[in-house]
């Protein structure tokens, strides 16, 4: 993989803009990125999706970093997940085949914080067989879905009341996608 994969990243920012909460302006959190000295900085829909690129090649250190400048510029105490291209284009090839965009479905990318990135994971939930699927662990992720019909009964419904949860920030099929496809973009270019 070359150097420019190597030094290509998303930031997963965890609650920002959802339901009329931590609002911050995405152009805003780019102009915040490029004062930390991130390049090629944008960013994809409003939901704290970054892309940049960066030398610092440790992904826990931009995590950091991030967090740092989100708490003094916009008194934020969000949780950020960063994952490096390379972590994007394994997850992007593992997607399971059925996920086919089916609109009488929810699927959904758990991004897992390195503090509970761990195929343990698994054992933290009870996801109800008959209506709802945790399909498998990736590394840096779990891989989840459910007919939209169901959504409220489910245990990832219940999920967000639970410790695990605050290291976690979801992503849908759509968006961990397209995102996969900036960065393709942004590292060969």
């Amino acid at each position: 993989m070359s150097s420019k994969a190597n030094s290509t990243f998303v930031a997963l920012l965890r609650g920002v803009n959802v339901g009329g909460k931590n609002m911050i302006n995405m152009s805003s959190l780019k102009a915040s990125f490029e004062r930390l000295g991130f390049k090629d900085v944008s960013t994809y829909i409003n939901s704290g999706n970054i892309l940049f690129k960066s030398k610092e090649s440790d992904p826990r250190k931009l995590e950091k970093k991030i967090e740092r400048m989100l708490s003094s510029e916009y008194k934020l105490e969000a949780k950020v997940v960063v994952k490096s291209y390379s972590e994007m284009a394994n997850l992007a090839k593992s997607l399971p085949k059925n996920w086919n965009g089916d609109k009488a479905y929810r699927f959904n990318v758990m991004f897992l914080r390195h503090a509970i990135d761990s195929e343990d994971i698994l054992n933290e939930l009870e996801p109800n067989q008959e209506i709802e699927e945790v399909v498998v662990y990736r590394p840096g992720a779990l891989l989840w879905s459910s007919r939209l019909c169901d959504l409220n009964q489910t245990s990832m419904a219940k999920l967000s009341s639970r410790k695990p949860f605050q290291q976690v920030t979801v992503r849908n099929l759509n968006t961990t996608r397209k995102l996969y496809e900036l960065m393709k973009k942004m590292a060969e270019g």
